[in-house]
């Protein structure tokens, strides 16, 4: 499977802004770009960083006035789309250290809220199974609302309210599968059937030794997604991540089949 990515972004600065980039699909992991561009105008001070678990490397930027990004890759997805449900949970003594930091609470996953919830309700089955049966309850559950939810929402008020976009599907299933003590992180993805098509966000969940793709929203399939980028939530996995206030004037993202249209 290939996936032909295009990506805009178009924000007004008033004055000097630094920023932090991250629209680029990620090299290995069960994906492999095969080409890329990504074209930001003149920027001062440009640099990549490495990031989390080493899946994608963020750009610092600083600049002024009219910030466009104009994003294009070609991206082919090897892995295999395999039933978590009947994966293993790892016994905690056994995790490696890179799994550990996603069994806490984070800013928007306060998942110690949630150990009773998740005993009483999920609490007759493990691993795997526990987590597909919290994957579908969020997806039966949840309406999916666009505009619904903004900066300040977390998993507990996702929850309450049992509505959002795909950002607060993948809070809650991290935030309930912490509170399980299975590791979790968020991954924004570009990925097929997304609707609306934007940036999107699952979540991971570790099982028997790796890492799984989890999509509460039920929109996407592994084998037809594109990661980005990964950590504790959406404050680590921003596509644009401005520190002063800069004013929106568009976004467009496209995915599709390579070949198609």
């Amino acid at each position: 499977m290939k996936l032909k990515i295009s990506a805009s972004l178009n924000y007004r600065l008033p004055e000097p802004v630094d920023l932090m980039l991250q629209v680029e699909a990620a090299n290995g992991h069960g994906q492999q770009v095969i080409d890329s561009s990504l074209d930001m105008g003149d920027s001062e001070n440009l640099v990549r960083v490495p990031a989390s678990d080493g899946i994608c490397e963020p750009i610092w930027l600083r600049t002024s006035g009219e910030f466009r990004a104009e994003y294009r890759a070609l991206v082919e997805i090897d892995r295999v789309e395999e039933n978590f449900r009947a994966l293993a949970a790892v016994p905690l003594h056994r995790l490696p250290a890179e799994a550990v930091p996603y069994l806490n609470e984070s800013r928007y996953c306060p998942s110690n809220k949630f150990h009773a919830f998740v005993e009483r309700r999920f609490g007759d089955h493990e691993g795997g199974k526990k987590i597909g049966r919290m994957r579908d309850w969020i997806e039966s559950r949840f309406t999916y609302v666009s505009g619904s939810s903004n900066s300040e929402t977390g998993a507990l008020d996702s929850f309450v309210e049992r509505r959002g976009v795909c950002r607060d599907y993948a809070h809650v299933m991290i935030a309930l599968a912490r509170a399980a003590h299975i590791p979790a992180r968020m991954a924004s993805v570009y990925a097929l059937g997304v609707d609306p098509q934007d940036f999107h966000a699952i979540a991971e969940v570790y099982l028997d030794g790796d890492w799984h793709m989890v999509d509460a929203t039920g929109m996407t399939s592994p084998t037809e997604t594109a990661r980005i980028c990964v950590g504790r939530d959406a404050a680590d996995i921003a596509f644009l991540t401005a520190y002063r206030e800069i004013e929106f004037v568009s976004q467009k993202v496209r995915v599709k089949r390579f070949g198609e249209g």
